[in-house]
């Protein structure tokens, strides 16, 4: 039983372990696959998703959960790329604004979980459903074709998603940043502390005069900034503004964020393991490709992966099997 107790407080070590065995595994699979250039530019698959798992680590920790940034991704792309090619905005402007409406749609969201006392399963899906409308009626409206989108982006804007710093792709160099602050967000200040209490005990949290309803608010806030600052890496990345950039992104988002240690009824979670499972994700679909597994059938991993990292935590939870066979051992031992 203590060891079992030590596997639970290594969670991000096991994910280390993880990661080097699938390295391994795809290696020999495919030998291209260990070459570095290949492993370097393989984070441009995932860090789109990375974005947005690292600050729904946030809203998760506090016993919530949002489901609508996938359509977040495609409202903050064609905000960004309608401003700049229809209305005459600078890029860096059309950028800033895009950012800003996907910080607003997570602000809305997080007024109707916490203020308004929608459930937020069905508050997120809700919005999910009028963000990814509202950008194809915007784009509609402008008379661009919804397939093809809004393309000829400059280079200055395009270096997002290609350039390069000290022979690291931009991608990488996006992916860390974010996660540092992140992790000193979460990890290193008072307002990180706050987000745990809040989902370990609500109404204590409250009781000890912390303003829950805005922590969750902002939670919400800063998962609609990640989607938003994924929505223009992947216009960038494409050259091209669309409405279903991030149609498909929310299971792996999930399963980023559960596979990194972050309990899905909140109150225990880490920015280190969500990083740590997001190149497990991303390496994992590289992988599968790699070996000739069809590119519509690499979900089936990554579905796998969730249902395993969620019944691994449930299991190390209280009223479960294992926590009644410890009971069992300590009765015996005595």
């Amino acid at each position: 039983m203590e060891r079992l107790k030590n596997f639970k407080g290594k969670w991000d070590l096991s994910l280390v372990v993880l990661l080097i065995t699938e390295i391994l595994i795809f290696g020999w699979i495919n030998p291209r696959f260990l070459r570095i250039h290949v492993l370097l530019n393989s984070a441009n698959d995932f860090v789109t998703v990375a974005m947005i798992a690292l600050f729904m680590t946030f809203v998760i920790i506090t016993g919530g959960i949002d489901i609508s940034m996938g359509s977040v991704v495609g409202l903050s792309s064609v905000v960004m790329g309608l401003l700049w090619q229809e209305l005459g905005f600078g890029i860096w402007t059309a950028v800033f604004c895009a950012i800003l409406v996907g910080t607003l749609c997570g602000a809305f969201n997080g007024f109707l979980v916490a203020f308004v006392g929608v459930q937020a399963m069905v508050a997120t899906l809700g919005t999910s459903f009028l963000y990814a409308g509202i950008s194809l009626v915007i784009i509609g409206f402008s008379g661009i074709s919804a397939a093809e989108g809004i393309t000829g982006f400059p280079d200055s804007f395009r270096a997002i998603g290609h350039g390069e710093f000290m022979g690291l792709p931009s991608s990488i160099i996006l992916f860390v940043a974010l996660a540092v602050i992140a992790y000193i967000l979460l990890h290193r200040t008072t307002y990180g502390r706050r987000v745990f209490l809040t989902g370990i005990n609500r109404a204590a949290a409250e009781f000890s005069g912390i303003k829950t309803k805005l922590i969750i608010l902002s939670t919400h806030m800063l998962v609609g900034t990640g989607a938003a600052i994924a929505g223009i890496y992947i216009t960038s990345y494409l050259s091209s503004s669309r409405a279903d950039h991030g149609a498909t992104i929310i299971l792996s988002v999930i399963t980023a964020v559960v596979l990194g240690g972050t309990s899905i009824t909140g109150g225990e979670g880490s920015i280190i393991g969500t990083f740590l499972a997001s190149i497990i994700i991303g390496l994992m679909t590289l992988g599968l490709q790699m070996a000739g597994m069809p590119t519509q059938f690499t979900g089936i991993g990554i579905g796998l992966l969730l249902v395993v990292a969620v019944s691994i935590k449930s299991s190390m939870g209280e009223g479960n099997l294992i926590s009644d066979l410890k009971r069992k051992f300590q009765k015996e031992s005595k």
